[in-house]
């Protein structure tokens, strides 16, 4: 095995890109020498890491206020509201939960994407897990490849289900639009679960549960199977008004100003004591005067 394998196999809480810089900048010993991180181990060598951690200063904290609903030496889970953007990128360099969690805890810079192993969208709301230490880290990425982590979502779909099921369709970029997803058969494997909770005349409150996290799957696989999240600008198509419905409920459907989704419930075991935990964040305010206003509609049609 190449040197570079052989230190991301025994160091799993530190980056391959952390430790080929490290190989390359001479703090890697093999036996007293400094190999190449292409170098061939047979196996049984002794290997010396002198290396200190450099925290990451290119994305800068920033005060924004939080919601934590637990926090202990390893983790920091979060309540995301939507709007919020998770990662510095085009278009938001700054004011995203990355830089809210560099001054919430300096010592994240330490820590690969500040902490953050999984991600929502952002006018996604709901839990998000961010680790502490690089231990943490590879713990929990370790876990979520390992499907470990349950994610459990709340989503407003419009249309009717006729039952619950599973979505397994491959994901991939869309051929032609690059900021979009699409089911395709040379995609990566994604598995969506779906139950439904309670159904209005034209809509379905639906509990989803991630077997996978490809990006934008949920949204993506409950359109694809003829169900798409109300108020989703990507994968919604124009917003479908039930024959009949009132003025308030047409308020509420056209004013709804993001997609219906929301991160309900996170549960894991603790990356570094293996204790189960778990986590619930009720349905936030606009999503639950959706659901009332779909209610009423319902009653008032008989």
């Amino acid at each position: 095995m190449r040197l570079d394998q052989a230190l991301a196999r025994a160091l799993p809480q530190y980056s391959r890109a952390r430790l080929q810089q490290w190989i390359e900048a001479g703090a890697v010993e093999v036996d007293g020498r400094h190999p190449r991180g292409k170098e061939k181990m047979a196996g049984g060598e002794q290997v010396s890491v002198m290396a200190r951690l450099e925290p990451d200063h290119r994305v800068v904290a920033e005060p924004l206020q939080l919601s934590v609903v637990y926090q202990d030496k390893a983790l920091i889970v979060i309540d995301k509201p939507a709007g919020l953007v998770v990662h510095p990128g085009a278009g938001n360099p700054s004011h995203t939960l990355q830089n809210a969690l560099l001054a919430l805890d300096p010592r994240l810079a330490l820590v690969p994407r500040a902490g953050l192993v999984h991600r929502l969208d952002k006018d996604t709301s709901g839990l998000l897990v961010v680790a502490r230490t690089p231990e943490a880290h590879a713990g929990l990425a370790a876990a979520l490849a390992a499907r470990e982590i349950e994610r459990t979502y709340l989503a407003i779909c419009t249309g009717v289900m006729t039952g619950g099921g599973t979505v397994d369709a491959p994901i991939g970029r869309h051929r032609t639009q690059r900021t979009r997803m699409a089911v395709r058969n040379d995609g990566r494997e994604a598995i969506t679960h779906y139950r439904i909770i309670k159904r209005f005349r034209a809509h379905t409150l639906a509990r989803v549960q991630l077997e996978t996290g490809r990006t934008h799957q949920i949204r993506v696989h409950l359109a694809h199977g003829g169900y798409p999240i109300v108020g989703d600008p990507v994968y919604g198509g124009r917003r479908r008004l039930p024959a009949g419905c009132s003025a308030a409920l047409v308020a509420a459907l056209t004013a709804f100003p993001r997609q219906a989704l929301h991160a309900t419930r996170l549960a894991l075991a603790h990356p570094l004591t293996g204790r189960e935990l778990e986590w619930e964040s009720p349905m936030p305010a606009d999503m639950a005067g959706l659901v009332a206003a779909l209610e009423k509609d319902a009653h008032d049609a008989g």
